[in-house]
């Protein structure tokens, strides 16, 4: 298994446990959620719809790592980039 890994062009990254500044990104998304989500509120109490506006509102922030682009935005340019 590893000599086919390593034919294969796709990267996996280690990051310890508790180790947040291993992951900026994802401990970004979390800050994000939080926004609407407190910590330690289980899920379970939202509906969809909150869920649905709540992750619409997220993606359509810019993103610094996206160039300033949107979620939304730097998804369609990739949509196109396939389309074309």
């Amino acid at each position: 298994m590893t000599n086919s890994l390593k034919d294969q062009t796709t990267h996996v990254y280690y990051t310890h446990p508790y180790a947040a500044w291993e992951r900026p990104t994802n401990e970004r998304h979390n800050e994000m959620i939080r926004k609407f989500i407190p910590k330690g509120q289980p899920i379970a109490n939202y509906s969809r719809t909150f869920i649905r506006q709540m992750i619409r509102a997220i993606d359509h922030l810019p993103r610094k790592i996206l160039n300033y682009q949107t979620p939304a935005e730097a998804f369609q340019r990739e949509l196109q980039k396939l389309a074309s």
